[in-house]
């Protein structure tokens, strides 16, 4: 329990610090004054203050904030402070700072992929087959079990993903298969067959296949800092696409909305990812800080992004949003977060006690 709790707070306050990093940064860069850099919310555990800046830690992790000088919109601003205050910047200055805090959440997951790729490499999933289903193509083409293949058409093959890309991809024509068996080799032709599988969501696919499976061997590459970083690239695009299809598919109702977790299933993941090892806790912030990332360019108003889309519309129409407007939009922000959150609540209560 004591390292559920401990790992949480480490994990939470990792992607809040990044987070709220970045709005402090860009809001500084243009010359924005910032009033609190705050850690958590309610009673202080601890502040320093710096210049006009006061650092603080609090006392509930569960988020952050950057106070800005004349952040909120119709406040008075001392004439004095108004070469510093939020309001009166350009609206492209404040939609970059506001971008800022979601952009560095993304920052720091490509940082710790390249620290992870860089140090271990990558591993990859080797075209080796494992099963071979009977009747299936591979099976009257002649291939078996420990199978390698390294190459189909004429194109090497390096991995697993390579090779399920091109069967995928070949509308059934027929490929010229290359196998390794033992030490010797052999080019067999295979007919990919149309077939009705599941996708990760559990949702029935049509994609063409040769009716094998992996054997599950994998091997590693060692990569230098340019392929490291172009990796950690890949990787993070990868895992927020995937984010932003599962979200869609959530408001379609094609996944079940108990599958959502809150602070209860972050601190027992945290905690279980801990125990297993630094490099599994590290490599968990790099996926919840693409989440968190994505969920705050939603645009739901409290969120950065429903404050996008008020600037949006100013930066399109010349002018503020009312102020009216937005105090009902972000009154109905507030309500639906809570909602959501009590919702998380039961799901994470529910696993406990019901699963």
């Amino acid at each position: 329990m004591s390292t559920n709790i401990f790992s949480f707070v480490i994990v939470l306050g990792i992607l809040i610090f990044f987070h709220e990093l970045g709005h402090f940064l860009v809001a500084r860069l243009f010359g924005v004054g910032v009033e609190k850099f705050s850690l958590g919310f309610g009673p202080k555990l601890f502040s320093k203050k710096i210049g006009i800046t006061d650092y603080c830690i609090s006392a509930i992790p569960l988020g952050g904030y950057v106070k800005m000088t004349g952040e909120e919109p119709g406040a008075e601003v001392d004439p004095a402070d108004i070469p510093f205050s939020f309001t009166h910047k350009h609206v492209f200055k404040r939609i970059l700072i506001v971008a800022a805090g979601p952009f560095f959440n993304f920052f720091l997951a490509v940082i710790i992929f390249f620290g992870i790729f860089q140090i271990s490499g990558t591993f990859i999933l080797k075209p080796s087959i494992g099963t071979v289903q009977e009747d299936a193509p591979a099976y009257k083409a002649g291939l078996e079990n420990g199978d390698l293949i390294t190459a189909i058409d004429g194109s090497a093959i390096e991995s697993w993903e390579e090779m399920a890309k091109i069967i995928s991809e070949s509308n059934g024509k027929s490929l010229a298969v290359s196998v390794r068996r033992g030490e010797s080799s052999d080019v067999m032709h295979v007919t990919p067959e149309l077939k009705t599988t599941k996708n990760i969501f559990g949702e029935d696919v049509e994609r063409y296949a040769i009716g094998i499976a992996s054997s599950g061997d994998v091997y590693s590459k060692d990569l230098n800092p340019f392929q490291a970083f172009s990796e950690s690239m890949v990787q993070t695009y990868k895992i927020s696409e995937l984010t932003v299809i599962s979200i869609v598919k959530l408001l379609q109702g094609s996944i079940s909305t108990k599958t959502l977790g809150g602070p209860i299933m972050i601190a027992q993941m945290a905690g279980q990812q801990a125990r297993e090892g630094v490099a599994n806790l590290v490599f968990f912030i790099a996926l919840l800080s693409i989440n968190l990332g994505i969920i705050n360019f939603l645009p739901i108003p409290v969120l950065d992004g429903g404050h996008l889309v008020f600037f949006f519309v100013e930066a399109a129409t010349g002018r503020p949003v009312n102020i009216k407007i937005r105090e009902i939009a972000q009154q109905a922000g507030i309500v639906a977060l809570v909602l959501l959150m009590a919702y998380v609540f039961y799901n994470d209560i529910a696993r406990i006690f019901f699963s």
